[in-house]
């Protein structure tokens, strides 16, 4: 391998109404009934008809059927709603995923009134046991909402904070050896999503990545993950390097791979806890997370190419630290 190990060859504004009736959501919300658990009670499962061509605004609609609030188009990420504690997932993966694992998270679903197939009817079924509001809507309207046509006729809104976490929480409910996947700086958010993916194939317990100079979670890499998104852990550090050493002082060795190293992934000792640092694709480690690492890896490079892309590579690492531990 060479230096670079893993390289990878509408906004509209909101109207005063828009902004007056939101508030007018809030104060509803905030109003509702609560749970014993103290979580606001979920109301019932109703399907909204779809919105025939030629029909009044979302303005003129009424609230159940009219789009996520204060939500904008951002380049590369679709719709994302304005308020902080949401986001929106779209795919089938992803959607039965969360409400599979998180069903309090998820706050309604959006489903395409052309889809009648028995993935959309597990959608229905699923919602209407875990008591989440279901939405009917056109196909342009879902396009709209995400940026994409890629959403296979059903997007989510979920809470995104309830995918905040700490590296310390992921480290202290560990119950076997730990094997983590770390990424210093990836910007395409498919290869993060196939990351994710990987990582969740080889049964790793967390992906770490740093706040800045990286993709994040976008709508297109939660897709790309395929549900993984919301079954691994995915921890953003303000200092990958510090959260490295915090690593290390748990008693995890950190293998940073590197197309220069000379020792090969296979001769490395995984049985132990291990953390697998990748870097960006093109630009590879940075300096000082190279140099924070325990010991430097390559994988072996046999044919013309010169590097893999980032999202094998990681797959390739971590199924090596499964085999040798016999799962």
């Amino acid at each position: 391998m060479a230096n670079k190990p893993f390289s990878n060859k509408p906004s509209n504004d909101r109207s005063s109404n828009d902004r007056s009736s939101n508030d007018r959501s809030s104060n509803d919300r905030s109003s509702g009934s609560r749970s014993p658990t103290g979580k606001p009670s979920r109301p019932a499962v109703r399907l909204a008809p779809p919105r025939e061509a030629g029909t009044a605004g979302d303005d003129d609609m009424p609230r159940d059927r009219q789009r996520p609030r204060g939500a904008r188009a951002e380049e590369g990420e679709g719709l994302r709603e304005g308020r902080a504690e949401s986001r929106l997932i779209y795919g089938f993966h992803a959607v039965l995923g969360k409400l599979r694992r998180d069903p309090e998270a998820v706050f309604e679903i959006y489903l395409s009134s052309s889809r009648t197939d028995a993935r959309a009817k597990d959608v229905v079924q699923l919602a209407e046991s875990q008591k989440v509001r279901l939405i009917q809507a056109e196909a342009d309207r879902l396009d709209g909402m995400v940026g994409t046509r890629r959403h296979q006729g059903v997007i989510a809104r979920v809470d995104a904070k309830s995918r905040e976490l700490k590296l310390a929480d992921v480290l202290e409910v560990l119950e076997e050896n730990a094997l983590i996947l770390v990424l210093d700086g990836v910007q395409d958010p498919h290869n993060l999503g196939a990351c994710l993916r990987a990582a969740d194939a080889a049964g790793a317990h967390a992906v770490v990545a740093p706040k800045d100079r990286a993709v994040g979670l976008t709508a297109a890499a939660i897709k790309v993950a395929s549900g993984a998104a919301d079954s691994v852990p995915y921890v953003t550090v303000t200092n990958l390097a510090r959260a490295l050493r915090e690593m290390q002082e748990a008693g995890i060795w950190v293998v940073g791979a590197a197309g220069e190293a000379e020792k090969s992934l296979y001769e490395v000792d995984q049985k132990g806890p291990v953390a697998w640092v990748l870097g960006a694709e093109g630009e590879g480690l940075r300096r000082l997370t190279r140099e924070t690492c325990d010991e430097l890896a390559r994988i072996p490079m046999l044919g013309s190419v010169e590097s893999l892309n980032v999202s094998v590579a990681s797959g390739i690492c971590l199924f090596e630290a499964r085999r040798q531990r016999g799962t």
